[in-house]
């Protein structure tokens, strides 16, 4: 059984993984966002694989799958340009608050979440930069996943209302199948996950 994508284009990695998932039913009849780090890109599922709408991103500035150990509890002025990442893996989320805004939490424990695009730095330019053409311009953040707030707010928010439901981050430094268990049967159970950066 594979996703259905609505006609929308996206990367082979990006629809490998949804196949996956939705053959495999490796998301636990829940809904499930794919984060394409490559091309920049989230794409936000119903639990039967079909897409429900798919945005631009912005997104670490530092390139890496990784999150650095304790970056959660670190102050922002304290994080080098390098462990800014945007960690891949399979998270379980769930909508929650920050000090300011309602999100999606993503690792709590990591403080990664995706959320409305913000300002930030004016000098950061972010919602130029998520409106761009190109995905060359879409590292900024310190690790969260920027989107456009339409997106957030008719497709990210709907979706995850009453409900957790499961986040893949794809790897841009190593093979999809080192970081996903894509053998057609479903992986371990959620890790238990759940700030703004």
């Amino acid at each position: 059984m594979a996703a259905d994508f609505r006609g929308f284009p996206a990367s082979r990695d990006t629809r490998d993984v949804a196949d996956w998932v939705t053959a495999s039913r490796d998301n636990r009849g829940l809904p499930f966002v794919i984060v394409d780090k490559v091309d920049a890109r989230v794409f936000v599922f119903d639990p039967a694989g079909r897409l429900k709408g798919q945005a631009a991103a912005l997104l670490g500035i530092g390139r890496g799958d990784d999150s650095v150990p304790g970056i959660g509890q670190r102050k922002l002025a304290t994080i080098a340009t390098a462990e800014r990442t945007t960690p891949a893996g399979r998270f379980e989320a769930a909508l929650g608050q920050d000090f300011e805004q309602d999100l999606l939490w993503i690792d709590y424990d990591a403080a990664l979440s995706l959320h409305r695009v913000i300002v930030g730095n004016p000098r950061d330019h972010r919602a130029a930069r998520l409106a761009s053409p190109s995905v060359l311009d879409n590292r900024i953040s310190y690790g969260c996943i920027n989107v456009p707030a339409a997106f957030y707010d008719g497709v990210v928010a709907p979706a995850f209302a009453g409900t957790v439901g499961i986040v893949y981050i794809l790897p841009e430094t190593r093979p999809v199948r080192a970081v996903f268990a894509m053998s057609g049967s479903p992986s371990g159970p959620p890790s238990p996950t759940a700030r703004v950066k």
